[in-house]
């Protein structure tokens, strides 16, 4: 899985004066997880452009001072309800014997027959969730619909699974193809059509 680096600062004071002058100064409050106890950082929140305002999923190192580095995951993130601007961070440390969950998007790749008779793609599951070790994290789950008639409907017991296992009941739907209203359109008129026809050769 791509990683990106964020660089930010440790932070001593953590109350809530010390937190809105963090966030005066444009950046953005943090705490990792997952280690032998909590590390509170602070970074610039143009930092996050990459890592929040995508769809694709990564892993983060996160550089603080004398070239401390912690390999982590976003875990959880709180906007404002009316700027959007990033409030607070959570991050997950990462450790490479452990397993770890986190979600990540869907790739559709193949050609399916069903769209190509004009059948319409809906796509059910955008990210799927996956456990893995870290060095084990894909950077999506691929969905081939080559297999997909019109109708026919794609699940997570059939999508290839490379060292790391789908979080998903077996019955999850994750895309299918669904008659389009054009090709029922097209369908309930030749049915019209052919029960017509015996009516007119008498």
């Amino acid at each position: 899985m791509k990683s990106i680096t964020i660089k930010g600062s440790e932070r001593e004071n953590v109350g809530k004066k010390a937190t809105k002058a963090v966030r005066d100064a444009g950046m953005v409050p943090c705490v990792i997880y997952g280690g032998n106890q909590p590390v509170h950082f602070a970074a610039d929140e143009r930092a996050f452009k990459n890592l929040v305002y995508t769809p694709n999923a990564h892993t983060v190192v996160i550089e603080l001072e004398e070239g401390k580095k912690i390999e982590a995951i976003l875990q959880d993130i709180q906007f404002h309800p009316v700027s959007d601007k990033i409030l607070h961070i959570d991050f997950f440390q990462l450790n490479e014997e452990k397993e770890i969950i986190m979600e990540v998007p869907v790739k559709v790749t193949g050609k399916s027959p069903g769209v190509m008779a004009g059948g319409v793609l809906r796509l059910n599951q955008r990210r799927l969730k996956v456990k893995a070790l870290p060095k084990n994290l894909p950077d999506f789950v691929e969905a081939n619909i080559t297999p997909l008639e019109m109708g026919n409907k794609l699940y997570v017991t059939k999508l290839e699974t490379n060292n790391f296992k789908l979080m998903h009941p077996d019955n999850t739907v994750v895309c299918q193809v669904r008659i389009s209203r054009a090709a029922m359109k097209a369908a309930q008129e030749a049915a019209k059509a052919a029960k017509a026809a015996p009516a007119k050769k008498k």
